[in-house]
């Protein structure tokens, strides 16, 4: 039986803690007797998404699951330290080998740690992690960008994403954090992570392009590659494009789908600058996509008012939600992870003879 910690409260006029506990009660169920859980009841799973769930049952009590969820990974975990995009039960489904929901464990595996303070699972862990985080820096250029992926014949893409390296940027500050904690340091993460943070801050040219994405928009935010100046001024500039007032975040900017989980995921953004009763607004809006059961709608395409893709739930949609709920409440000792304080400050690292850093503009944050 897992051991239950306290209810995480409500929001008050947003969400009652009676339903944040419906929605990690709603993952529970989706969890196989494996550890994996899928999108939906016998759908697939993919590394990234898993371990946002398994942090949403870690914030709600539900710690012998979460670490049933991370053990699963670090069973199927492969020889060179990565995993496949997609897995239906036992089976892989796309070989593809994508950098950033392999760097995904560093977050996870820490954000546990900070709540649960086990540092003996931790360090039961420790080897995946560091497996998984040396398998995406072979992959570093020497921009200081990560490729994306390589396909199902194991050959590099030759570009970077934007939202990737963000994320992956956020995971290699929570493996340093998390090795610090265990006395393991790990200096050539840091340094990793100076060179990926300084491309992301001042070289967005050197990524694909891919700004109708509203990941792309708040994701560098998230990550804590920018100033607060500049994070605010990102946000500032993209509202208009990606927010649809009084419904929640375009997944896209040229469509009226909203999507729940992007529109979570703004919420912590939002409250990582302090830009609180936006994060707020954003966060009741999540509602419209709510169900019964504590499970979430993936989309709502507008004006129609119809679901997109068609009744479709996901358990990353429901994660996002409560870790926005903590976000918002700081409930949890993790609530603050995407926030300027928590992890270790990035040092904006410049590459040899990057124009930037001769007019001494990549100085550390």
């Amino acid at each position: 039986m897992t051991r239950r910690v306290s209810l995480m409260p409500g929001i008050p006029d947003v969400l009652s803690a009676s339903e944040i506990d419906d929605t990690a009660r709603y993952l529970t169920n989706l969890q196989v007797a494996s550890g994996q859980i899928p999108w939906w009841p016998g759908g697939h799973c993919d590394p990234w998404n898993h371990v946002e769930a398994a942090m949403a049952l870690t914030v709600t009590g539900r710690h012998d699951e979460a670490r049933a969820a991370y053990r699963y990974l670090a069973n199927i975990q492969l020889g060179d330290g990565s995993w496949f995009n997609y897995y239906v039960g036992d089976l892989a489904r796309d070989l593809r080998l994508d950098t950033n929901v392999c760097a995904y464990l560093a977050t996870g595996i820490y954000h546990y740690l900070l709540v649960s303070d086990d540092t003996a699972f931790a360090r039961e862990m420790f080897t995946s992690v560091e497996r998984a985080v040396e398998f995406v820096l072979r992959w570093q250029l020497p921009d200081g960008t990560i490729r994306w992926s390589l396909d199902a014949m194991g050959r590099p893409e030759g570009y970077a994403l934007l939202t990737g390296s963000s994320s992956i940027l956020h995971s290699l500050r929570c493996g340093v954090a998390l090795a610090e904690r265990l006395d393991l340091a790990r200096p050539s993460w840091e340094l990793a992570a100076g060179r990926l943070a300084h491309a992301i801050a001042h070289h967005r040219g050197a990524f694909a392009p891919k700004n109708e994405f509203a990941m792309d928009w708040y994701y560098p935010v998230l990550a804590g590659a920018l100033s607060h100046d500049a994070a605010v001024a990102r946000m500032s500039d993209g509202w208009e494009r990606h927010v649809m007032e009084g419904h929640g975040v375009r997944c896209v900017s040229t469509n009226d789908w909203i999507t729940a989980a992007e529109t979570a995921e703004c919420v912590i953004a939002l409250d990582a600058i302090g830009w609180t009763d936006r994060a707020l607004d954003l966060m009741t809006l999540t509602r419209r996509h709510r169900r019964d059961d504590g499970s979430y709608w993936t989309g709502i395409a507008y004006p129609e008012s119809v679901t997109f893709p068609d009744r479709e739930t996901t358990s990353y949609t429901g994660a996002a939600v409560i870790l926005a709920a903590d976000a918002l409440l700081s409930w949890s000792p993790a609530a603050g992870l995407f926030r300027e304080g928590l992890l270790p400050t990035v040092i904006d690292l410049a590459e040899p003879g990057c124009p930037l850093g001769l007019e001494g503009e990549c100085a550390s944050r």
